[in-house]
């Protein structure tokens, strides 16, 4: 018996020097008029005002009262990416769910921001899940979160079957993001609904992938609204049966999950401590050179030594 659930995304164009709110207001009135059926709809990452850090805001705030009002104007569960937020004199970057009802129902701070390029973001400390009353649970995960495998999967084992994950992606990495929302999906046995922008918000190319890893729809790198009914019990039968009635990774992670002793407390990581520093990277040629004036450095040293030992 199928249990739908009609979820919409929105990749829009979104600008790095003005606000993209109203802009926003009118996407969504325009998917409602399209689209009467749609449940929730969810915008990417950083759509409200872009990826600059100087347009973070308080929350609650304006922004907030304006989202409230959407979701109670369509009546519609609202997710509209997130927005960087002051905290006290610490930054988050931080996505807000409201339901049709205009409630506030719960928010999200980023846990992994992409450092060592997220300049200046302080990390989230808590994972994020909500019910949809009659459907289903979901979880929040934003961007370069999905690159952590723990973080969807911690996700999975409170519950939820669809992930949603509003993401900023304009780099030459997209491809592998690609492959890693269907390798969640399927690891995971869920919905994963990964929307990005276009322009200062990203390259595009959205995906919504089902529990079975398949991808449902890829978007390409135009402005797109993107309306799907979604089969809550396709997860249930996935979760029940195994992905394509094969593996149940679910199942059998919960059997061995008393195996994975590396993410105790107190636990020791020497190898990951050997890596270095998190940092971006020198140029090569910068490297180089370093290296040569090591070398350098060490000849000098040798050469003072060796004239000490013969006088």
């Amino acid at each position: 018996m199928m249990k739908p659930f009609a979820i919409a995304g929105v990749q829009m164009k979104v600008s790095a020097t003005q606000s993209n709110v109203e802009m926003m207001k009118v996407k969504l009135d325009i998917l409602m008029n399209l689209y009467p059926w749609v449940e929730m709809v969810v915008f990417s990452e950083l759509c409200g005002f872009g990826p600059l850090t100087h347009t973070a805001q308080e929350i609650p705030g304006p922004f907030d009262l304006e989202m409230q009002k959407m979701a109670k104007k369509h009546g519609i569960w609202l997710l509209p990416g997130s927005i960087f937020e002051k905290r006290g004199a610490e930054i988050y970057n931080t996505a807000t769910v409201y339901n049709p009802e205009g409630e506030v129902v719960t928010r999200y701070s980023k846990m992994f921001p992409f450092f060592p390029y997220e300049v200046g973001i302080s990390p989230g400390k808590e994972f994020c899940v909500f019910d949809v009353p009659e459907v289903g649970k979901f979880g929040v995960s934003i961007c370069y979160d999905m690159w952590f495998p723990e973080t969807t999967r911690t996700l999975a084992v409170m519950g939820a079957e669809v992930i949603l994950h509003p993401t900023l992606t304009g780099t030459i990495d997209r491809d592998i993001e690609l492959a890693i929302a269907r390798a969640s999906a399927a690891t995971n046995q869920c919905y994963f609904i990964d929307i990005n922008g276009l322009e200062s918000g990203g390259s595009g190319r959205s995906i919504i992938c089902g529990p079975d890893g398949r991808v449902i729809y890829q978007a390409g790198t135009i402005e797109e609204l993107i309306p799907l009914e979604l089969n809550m019990e396709k997860v249930k039968r996935s979760r029940e049966l195994g992905v394509l009635r094969l593996g149940q990774p679910l199942k059998s992670f919960r059997d061995h999950i008393g195996d994975f002793t590396i993410y105790q407390n107190g636990a020791q990581h020497p190898y990951l401590e050997s890596l270095g520093p998190l940092k971006k990277p020198d140029r090569v040629s910068e490297l180089r050179d370093l290296k040569l004036q090591e070398k350098t450095l060490d000849r000098m040293d040798h050469n003072i030594d060796y004239k000490r030992n013969a006088e």
